[in-house]
């Protein structure tokens, strides 16, 4: 049986305590396009999970957040054990402007509540599981200004 390599993802749920929104991206291409998601990707060989999303939030909103405190809401497994997507909760200060990359078309600050559609699946499925609702709410709460 041959074993193939372990591919991880991260995920930032960035949330503006000032406003109490999160901001959303809107997909250009790749998977799923024009669905709403989060900023993140691929964890690259050699880096840490923490790594990677510190450079994916660079990349893919102009480097306007630096050295985020998160914390972790949620780990996803695929089925088959080969993908991990881990999903943080990003506060920080006040909501900005991004300056996407060319893997977003638009951003939205919003509620969750009034979370963006169509979603993407896997942050539909993230924000449809009870307990990762209330962690982040947890989060939140003890984030508010």
């Amino acid at each position: 049986m041959e074993l193939r390599a372990l591919t991880e993802g991260v995920g930032a749920l960035i949330y503006a305590r000032n406003t109490g929104r999160y901001l959303f991206l809107l997909r250009t291409s790749g998977s799923w396009p024009l669905t709403w998601g989060l900023a993140g990707g691929k964890v690259d060989t050699g880096e840490s999970v923490a790594e990677g999303l510190n450079r994916e939030i660079q990349e893919e909103l102009g480097g306007k957040i630096l050295a985020p405190k998160f914390i972790p809401v949620e780990k996803f497994t695929s089925t088959n054990e080969q993908f991990v997507y881990h999903t943080f909760f990003v506060a920080i200060d006040d909501e900005f402007i991004p300056e996407l990359n060319d893997e977003h078309l638009g951003y939205a600050w919003l509620p969750l509540t009034a979370a963006p559609r169509p979603l993407h699946p896997g942050v539909s499925r993230t924000l449809g599981t009870e307990d990762i609702v209330k962690k982040i709410q947890t989060a939140e709460s003890t984030y508010k200004i």
